[in-house]
């Protein structure tokens, strides 16, 4: 009788633990609805302990212990431990809870979920990398370092002054977890794709270079007219008049893109302005300027390759509130439209 009083506590004692276990792993989630979390390696060291604080503190899991315990025996660690997003739904077990956190073969978790990311109405690089950083878990000067790094240059076959063309403004589904090279690699991707065959002799027909090129045009394109989409051809071709008669093009928005925020919010742009010695002041430089001054729409891009033919070399804002403009290939007549803008313009300030 004693013999079997200790065989049977013996084996209650080499067997509670693995019971314990099968009882923590069954344990589900206390959750009445899905809850998104985010883990993040930046943010402190994702180890067992840390997981479980941050899933108790979201209402996910009741006990932490329980829930330690099936991350330990799982043999979990900042290793195996993906960050990213996560959606855990309710009565999830704690067992696939884990097995959701654990890296695979492509280096994300077995559950983790991507993110819409958009970027628009960027203007630099670096308000792409301040955009970037509210997204995902990518900090916005590590982003710059690599993108500014030679050998990231070297391998994309850009200058830093092209290298925004690269970026298509857009919504993409991204891990929340990228790193810069992996966020870079995947627009590199995007870039590939656009510039299909077809893009590429449009792009020749219309007498650029590079794709780099089309997008510097389309980012002034832009910057001229951002209200009225069907304008965009039309100004496209004006400038591609100007390219090949080698008039320079005379876009104020480049040498306000000179004076960086120094000009924000200024109406009136004066001589003076003008007068800035910068590689992006086209009323100093023939041609197109070094780089985009803008991270155009594709809209844009794809009227500076479908653009209007026409013989215009001029515009000027119409004396209105239209947003719209006046085009002519006459000098004289663009002088007279000009007058009549800056006439407007002094009457309109003076009023307010």
């Amino acid at each position: 009788m004693l013999i079997a009083v200790v065989l049977f506590f013996g084996a209650a004692v080499l067997l509670f633990p693995k019971l314990k276990y099968v009882y923590a792993a069954f344990q589900k989630s206390s959750n009445a609805a899905s809850v998104v979390i985010y883990l993040s390696s930046k943010e402190q060291q994702l180890d067992v302990k840390n997981v479980a604080r941050l899933l108790q503190e979201k209402g996910i899991i009741s006990n932490t212990d329980l829930f330690e315990l099936v991350g330990t025996n799982k043999e979990m660690n900042p290793r195996n431990i993906a960050p990213g997003k996560y959606v855990i739904e309710p009565g999830t077990a704690y067992r696939h809870i884990w097995n959701g956190f654990t890296i695979n073969g492509k280096l994300n978790g077995n559950a983790e979920q991507s993110v819409q990311v958009s970027f628009e109405n960027c203007r630099t690089l670096n308000d792409l990398a301040g955009k970037l950083q509210k997204q995902l878990d990518l900090d916005s000067t590590e982003l710059m370092a690599y993108l500014q790094n030679g050998a990231t240059l070297s391998r994309l076959g850009f200058t830093l002054e092209q290298l925004p063309a690269l970026f298509i403004p857009n919504t993409y589904d991204l891990y929340w977890d990228q790193t810069p090279q992996q966020f870079v690699d995947r627009m590199a991707q995007e870039f590939k794709n656009f510039w299909t065959p077809e893009r590429k002799a449009k792009l020749q027909a219309v007498g650029l270079k590079a794709p780099s090129e089309a997008v510097t045009l389309a980012s002034i394109v832009y910057s001229e007219q951002s209200r009225r989409a069907e304008e965009w051809p039309i100004i496209a071709g004006l400038y591609l008049n100007r390219v090949k008669q080698g008039i320079k093009l005379q876009s104020d928005p480049t040498f306000k893109f000179c004076w960086g925020d120094q000009l924000k919010g200024v109406q009136r742009l004066l001589a003076v302005h003008r007068e800035i010695e910068c590689p992006y002041n086209t009323y100093k430089i023939k041609g197109l300027p070094p780089g985009p001054i803008y991270l155009p729409p594709v809209g844009v891009v794809e009227a500076v390759l479908n653009p209007d033919e026409n013989e215009y070399i001029f515009m000027c804002a119409k004396p209105d509130y239209s947003g719209t403009h006046n085009f002519t290939a006459s000098g004289a007549a663009h002088a007279k439209n000009a007058k009549a803008f800056q006439n407007w313009l002094a009457a309109e300030l003076r009023n307010r």
